[in-house]
């Protein structure tokens, strides 16, 4: 099969368009056939050799959707079976998505139902289920202030769209840090734009609630922006910080003001079902921005770590 393989850390042209054998399938694991994927903002990080239990040559991709090719599970995973799958450990202990086909354990394969293109579905797994399950955690209510760091991204325009389609009744502002984007945000249902400088917001402004997707680089200041009762969710490392360090919660997080998280990891096909549901229900806008083919994966990464990228970038096979 063609797949994309990295055999050692480094930039964009790491990232080898080749022939490998196809995975066999083994007891408690199915082959799909990709259809798609995103590309994530992590998976760069690791190509750059910044996961440090990634151990290489390793075929990169932490989601898919696609099809059954051959099962071990006929009676929850037939052949032929539509399915999605995210995160565990997938494109890191074990060979990920970049490829035509990809072995995966069943218990982290989830079978939909969906009349989306390849390319739509490819926007959903990682990107809408990290910014959804992250909405939820936040608990909005009407007539918040809701701000969103790390505006620009796939999972931050995502975000805009999923919150709007939960609770109408919300002002909503977005981060940048180029002001020439101000324009393309309010397009993408931004009320406001703020622009981050080194990860501290330009503004006096207070807010109810924050979805930090820049993530340990950023939260110390976001906590000190939120009004009484406020929360912020801390779901993201678009800083590049993996962790909070030398964080004592007594002193920065203010009195009356909550930090929490989402971790995509922890899927559940209840909330992926009520997702899917409501992006169809509400006619939610899932286009990609931009959409690659396999053998243009390198290029793909050229462009979501450009200042040109604000959306969702995919590949379909």
């Amino acid at each position: 099969m063609k797949a994309v393989v990295v055999s050692q850390p480094g930039g964009p042209e790491v990232l080898h368009y080749t022939d490998v054998p196809t995975p066999q399938v083994k007891p408690g694991w199915s082959l799909v056939q990709v259809k798609g994927f995103g590309i994530n903002h992590s998976e760069i990080f690791t190509r750059e050799g910044k996961s440090p239990s990634v151990h290489f040559p390793r075929i990169l991709g932490i989601e898919a959707v696609g099809i059954i090719s051959q099962t071990t599970a006929p009676d929850k995973l037939p052949v032929g079976q539509q399915v999605m799958s995210l995160m565990g450990e997938m494109g890191r202990a074990y060979d990920g998505s970049y490829a035509e086909y990809v072995l995966l354990p069943n218990d982290q394969i989830y079978p939909i139902r969906s009349s989306l293109s390849w390319a739509e579905l490819a926007t959903i797994p990682e990107t809408f289920y990290t910014a959804y399950g992250a909405l939820l955690g936040l608990n909005l209510q009407d007539s918040q202030h809701l701000l969103i760091q790390g505006g620009t991204s796939g999972v931050g325009v995502t975000a805009v769209k999923l919150a709007r389609a939960m609770n109408h009744d919300l002002t909503i502002t977005g981060t940048t840090r180029s002001n020439q984007k101000t324009a393309a945000l309010k397009d993408h249902g931004y009320d406001a734009v703020i622009l981050d400088s080194d990860n501290h917001l330009q503004t006096s402004a207070q807010f109810d609630r924050i979805l930090d997707l820049i993530g340990p680089a950023a939260v110390p200041d976001s906590l000190q922006h939120l009004n009484l009762g406020g929360i912020v969710s801390s779901t993201g490392e678009l800083g590049g910080v993996w962790d909070l360090d030398h964080f004592d919660p007594i002193t920065k997080i203010p009195n009356g003001r909550y930090l929490t998280s989402f971790y995509s990891g922890d899927v559940a096909q209840n909330v992926l079902n009520d997702l899917l549901q409501l992006i169809e229900t509400k006619h939610i806008d899932v286009a990609p921005e931009k959409v690659f083919s396999l053998e243009h994966v390198q290029q793909a990464h050229e462009y979501l770590a450009s200042s040109r990228s604000i959306g969702k970038v995919v590949v379909t096979l």
